[in-house]
């Protein structure tokens, strides 16, 4: 490592049928960056005419979800009745709290005559004190997100705050999120006002303080200290991290609870049915058998 960088995270790849996911967080390295506890690179890939994602209705608690796309376009239902498509740009927030289902799934039109997908999906530990809320869901389209352009390099900031701007989706505590285009020579500077941070490099050509970052690598920054973005040749780039969660975070399948009980509990509701149903839709994921130690 060096001084700017504390750890190197690599993803482990799943082959999902026409469609390569890596996921990077959580990693033994680093399980959480601020409140991030996962965190999935999707795509790109080329769906033809025909198929399409077809994730059927499955239930979260005490987290956010937040998808960001790069490509491509995603219906989203779920518990509530939202019926929410996102397209490159927008966000995606639906907050799980005590419990809620959702699908996700490619548009008939996309799906007909084929397309491209490609983006990021993360999940947001919720605090202690609001791992109980109510569930809830936020869309944000790309035009209301703030967005900054400084020294050859395009910001949007996703949620929480960063370069002096704010996005205006309802995070839980100090949050850094932003999506960043670099043109060949651009340049920025990322500040130490957030607790925990890293970058995760899509696709292009990324030095950290001059130390080059493999595409498809995350690398989480030491604290305390401003650190250089810089490109050559051009990248598009992710920034993460904000507060520390406050305590241990346990996860099994798509729950994240501060307490192994309330991962018991949501697994029964889950397997008797009792945590929704997203209208007009009848399938559902079981629960998977847990495997053996």
């Amino acid at each position: 490592m060096t001084d700017s960088i504390r750890a190197l995270l690599k993803p482990h790849v799943h082959d999902i049928g026409n469609l390569l996911v890596r996921r990077v967080l959580p990693a033994l390295a680093a399980r959480l960056v601020g409140p991030f506890i996962f965190f999935d690179h999707m795509g790109p890939a080329e769906l033809p005419a025909g198929s399409g994602l077809d994730v059927r209705p499955h239930p979260h608690i005490g987290l956010a979800t937040v998808t960001y796309l790069f490509d491509g376009a995603i219906l989203h239902r779920d518990s509530l009745g939202s019926v929410q498509p996102i397209t490159p740009g927008d966000v995606n927030w639906m907050t799980a709290g005590r419990g809620i289902v959702h699908s996700e799934r490619t548009p008939d039109a996309l799906r007909a005559s084929g397309h491209t997908i490609h983006g990021i999906q993360t999940w947001i530990a919720l605090p202690v004190a609001h791992e109980n809320d109510p569930p809830s869901f936020e869309h944000h389209p790309a035009d209301t997100l703030p967005k900054l352009a400084r020294d050859g390099v395009a910001l949007t900031v996703i949620a929480g705050d960063a370069f002096g701007l704010r996005a205006p989706v309802s995070t839980f505590s100090r949050t850094l999120y932003v999506a960043a285009e670099f043109e060949a020579g651009g340049r920025i500077v990322l500040d130490a006002s957030h607790e925990e941070r890293a970058v995760y490099l899509v696709d292009g050509a990324l030095s950290i303080d001059g130390v080059p970052l493999e595409p498809e690598r995350m690398a989480v920054l030491a604290p305390g200290a401003d650190v250089a973005l810089t490109s050559d040749a051009g990248a598009r780039a992710m920034l993460l991290g904000g507060d520390k969660i406050d305590g241990e975070r346990f996860i099994e399948w798509n729950f994240v609870a501060s307490s192994r009980e309330a991962i018991e509990r949501a697994k029964t509701a889950w397997t008797q049915q009792q945590m929704g149903q997203v209208p007009g839709e009848t399938e559902w994921i079981p629960l998977p058998e847990r495997k053996p130690r």
